[in-house]
């Protein structure tokens, strides 16, 4: 149990350890996630077609993945640009949004009623990210972009569970990083003509940094996500990741100094955020509603 916790934990580190690296990275956000998504894609496939785990699907079977697969794409996009038009800390709080969109967005799915206390707490959220973009003008770009993040990340998950009740959770992500890595070539070059990039190729440190970004924080994290959902529950695992902004606002500051940088308002914003975090968690845990957070599927890490 303690070596499933710590694999968790080291998980949820890598999760906000690629905020970092987005920053790290050179090449514009579009050209970041083509490079992180073919390289996982080659790397991963590797994996399970000599550990014997690579499972090949029907025409069908692809094509629903592939649509479900757009939207982890769009996120990855959208994260980066976020962090590329502004920073790291205001790309991680805008992703903490995804509370409102999932209130929104399961009751439509699910066809159930919308629970006001949930949409209540996502709305302590946006109140959070507003006061951020009220005191931040320069960064409304990236706010823009970190709040669309969001909102992909918020639907994600809600299509994909059908899909993890039909298929294991390896083909399920081989398959959808697949499909994003398809995605992104169709659309690349009419985003770079809106968003023009100064370079293609990766410079020396560029190419270090996307292997780390794709072995570590997407195909061994992937990994210790699913050795350690062996031994800890899923809903020990959801609430566990809700330490990754922490982790990855804590590694800005002391990486990147953005703390010099940020006044009272994102403090302000960021408590706005954490306040509805921790009201949820223990409106959860209070209720016993552990199963309605037994969704085992891992998490694509941004």
């Amino acid at each position: 149990m303690k070596k499933a916790f710590v694999q968790l934990h080291i998980a949820v580190f890598l999760a906000g350890f690629t905020a970092i690296l987005g920053k790290l990275i050179t090449l514009n956000e579009v050209i970041l996630v083509w490079y992180r998504l073919m390289i996982t894609v080659v790397s991963m496939g590797l994996w399970l077609y000599f550990s014997k785990q690579l499972e090949i699907l029907k025409r069908q079977e692809t094509a629903s993945i592939f649509w479900v697969s757009q939207l982890v794409a769009i996120h990855w996009l959208a994260f980066y640009g976020s962090i590329k038009y502004s920073n790291v800390s205001v790309a991680l709080t805008c992703l903490s949004a995804i509370g409102f969109f999932t209130a929104i967005f399961e009751p439509l799915f699910f066809k159930r009623k919308v629970e006001l206390f949930e949409l209540f707490l996502g709305l302590l959220a946006i109140a959070g990210i507003y006061l951020i973009f009220n005191f931040y003008p320069q960064y409304k770009a990236g706010i823009a972009f970190g709040v669309i993040s969001a909102a992909f990340a918020g639907l994600f998950p809600i299509l994909n569970k059908s899909l993890l009740i039909k298929h294991s959770a390896t083909t399920v992500t081989i398959y959808e990083m697949s499909g994003g890595l398809i995605g992104i070539s169709i659309i690349m070059p009419f985003y770079l003509y809106f968003f023009p990039a100064k370079t293609f190729i990766p410079t020396n440190s560029d190419w270090l940094w996307l292997f780390v970004l794709a072995w570590l924080c997407t195909v061994l994290s992937f990994l210790f996500q699913l050795n350690a959902l062996k031994k800890v529950s899923a809903f020990t695992s959801n609430l566990t990741y809700n330490l990754e902004p922490v982790y990855g606002i804590i590694l800005a500051f002391i990486i990147f100094h953005e703390n010099k940088y940020l006044t009272g308002a994102f403090y302000w914003g960021l408590s706005l955020i954490l306040l509805a975090v921790i009201l949820q968690t223990m409106r959860v845990y209070l209720k016993g509603k552990s199963g309605a957070l037994n969704d085992v599927s891992p998490r694509i890490n941004e």
